[in-house]
């Protein structure tokens, strides 16, 4: 048995050589590099609050203000809505700012590495390994594609940074990961 590494469009193929097509074994592997903008994270800080009860609520609640305001005339109500509802996604945006701008691992690119066994992010000397029988879901925004790693953390992948790779990474997601997990959008 010969063991060849072919590269295509991005992706390692391992093929093991010899022997019956039922014998080949493929091991598919995706890489990239990705650096993690403010715009990215703000775009997960988003979709991560309003798809919670805190962000469901604020908005409604706002929303309530805003209607009591209009029907009542009482437009200090309508001031209370209206801060609700803009305060939760101003303070994302300069939170995410901040974060991008103090923390060490913003600062340079992550390399993200999909294979069979899950997703290995390294950055210089350090790695990390999350298996795909760990994942808690992965979802999509039009801006990032986001595997959760647990509840509230998660790996961002941007789009506009993945260029020919966005497909060879959903396939990597959907094929690993239970269909009920996965809501992804192309």
């Amino acid at each position: 048995m010969v063991n060849k590494r072919q590269t295509l469009s991005g992706r390692r193929i391992l093929l093991r050589l010899g022997g019956s097509l039922e014998d080949e074994e493929r091991t598919v592997m995706v890489e990239l590099d990705v650096k993690i903008q403010a715009a990215d994270l703000y775009d997960y800080m988003l979709m991560h609050t309003y798809n919670g009860t805190a962000g469901v609520m604020g908005t409604a609640f706002g929303a309530v203000l805003i209607l009591f305001a209009v029907g009542s005339g009482r437009w200090v109500f309508a001031i209370l809505g209206a801060v609700l509802i803009l305060y939760l996604p101003w303070t994302l945006f300069i939170k995410s700012r901040r974060q991008v701008i103090s923390n060490p691992s913003f600062q340079k690119p992550l390399h993200y590495l999909l294979d069979d066994d899950g997703i290995t992010i390294s950055q210089g000397e350090e790695s990390v390994q999350y298996l795909w029988k760990d994942m808690y879901k992965a979802v999509s925004t039009s801006r990032s594609i986001i595997v959760y790693t647990s509840r509230i953390n998660a790996t961002i992948f941007p789009k506009p940074q993945m260029e020919d790779k966005k497909t060879d990474v959903i396939a990597m997601i959907a094929t690993h990961m239970p269909p009920e997990k996965v809501k992804i959008r192309s």
